[in-house]
This record gives C-alpha cells, sequence and structure tokens, in this order.
C-alpha cells in the first residue's frame, strides 16, 4: 500500500475533538495553503477558496451564526435542543476550515466556453472536494481530527456579514478541526468488488 492510500484509509471523521491542536495555528494554516496550492481544479481555475477561523472567529461561527440560522428553521424545542449539543461540538474544537467556490471565476469561465457552461459548476463542487479531502487527509496524518459540515446556505450571509468574506464566494462546506478526544468507531464499507468494474484486463 503506497503512502498515499496508507495516508487516506487512516482519514475518518472525527466529532469529538478538543479545543486543542497538536499543530500551532501557523502550521495549520500553512498546511492549507500548500493544499489549496497544489490540489488541480478544471481548466486550471483554480476558484477554490478557504478561510481559516480560530479562537472567537471559530466559535462565532458555531455558536451565534449557525445556532441563529438553525434557530429559525427547527421543527421543535426539543429538536433544537439536540441541534445545540451538535453544534455545541463543533464549537468545542480548535478552529474551522470554510470552503468556496470563487463564483466570479467558475461563471466567468462559463461565459467564455458556453459549450460547457453548465459543467463549470459542477467541475468547481469537484474541484473543492478534492481540497476538502487533501486538507482533511493532511491533517489526519498531522495527528488532527476533523469532520465535514455542511450548513450551508442556511448559514450564509451570516458568515459573509461576519468574516467579510466576498460577495463572489458561495459557501461550499465547513471543516472543525482539533485534537481528538474520542475516537469514532469505524463505518462499514461496502465490498469494493461491488463498486469498481474492470473491463479488458
Amino acid at each position: 500500500m503506497s503512502d498515499v492510500i496508507a495516508a487516506l484509509a487512516a482519514r475518518h471523521s472525527q466529532y469529538a475533538l478538543a479545543g486543542t491542536s497538536v499543530l500551532a495555528d501557523d502550521k495549520v494554516v500553512d498546511l492549507v495553503k500548500r493544499a489549496t496550492a497544489v490540489v488541480p481544479s478544471a481548466f486550471n481555475s483554480q476558484s477554490q477558496r478557504v478561510a481559516v477561523l480560530f479562537g472567537e472567529e471559530h466559535r462565532r461561527l458555531w455558536n451565534s451564526i449557525a445556532l441563529e440560522a438553525l434557530r429559525k428553521v427547527a421543527v421543535s424545542e426539543e429538536a433544537f435542543a439536540a441541534t445545540t449539543r451538535k453544534v455545541g461540538s463543533f464549537a468545542a474544537a480548535h478552529g474551522t476550515v470554510l470552503y468556496f467556490d470563487d463564483t466570479g471565476i467558475t461563471d466567468g469561465l462559463a461565459r467564455k466556453f458556453p459549450l460547457y457552461a453548465a459543467n463549470f459548476p459542477i467541475w468547481a463542487e469537484q474541484s473543492s472536494g478534492m481540497l476538502q479531502l487533501a486538507v482533511w487527509t493532511a491533517f489526519s496524518e498531522a495527528g488532527l481530527g476533523a469532520s465535514l459540515q455542511h450548513y450551508n446556505p442556511l448559514i450564509d450571509d451570516g458568515v459573509r456579514e461576519a468574516f467579510s468574506i466576498p460577495a463572489s464566494w458561495r459557501l461550499i462546506g465547513q471543516m472543525p478541526f482539533g485534537d481528538v478526544v474520542t475516537p469514532s468507531p469505524s463505518k462499514d464499507s461496502v465490498p469494493v468488488d461491488e463498486r469498481v468494474l474492470v473491463r479488458g484486463l
């Protein structure tokens, strides 16, 4: 097994995270920057965008922006109590990476290449997904836990206003990270031979 595959295999969603980090904050930022610089994108668009939140800004995302947005759509107090506990677990982490697509670039390419216009938003999502996995795996290799959340578009306006996010950046995902308190159990996997077809071998 190559080192890359081994690193991917070791990455898991970790939900019980501490407010500490085995990596110094500047090392976290450096890791995110390095991943962002090397992850590919369709047409070399490089439309992936990232914001890294620490300290009060990280907690503001979950305890204020996310909770306030979720309260507006809560179906019951009981359901909101469960949501509060879940969001609280993200707030307890050390920081959060926010993933975006710069729609100014993506939409510009769609106008420039109208034959592929419908595909550019799809390709942008794929490019962001590759970056998310790259950062997540790098975190795992460094000893940090993380999970990927999707509270967009409910929190989009609040995130944009709170963190001065450019209007063209479309929020795609949120990744709380920190030291692992309790490792998550392994999940069942569908047999890989049911998922991979081979022809002509």
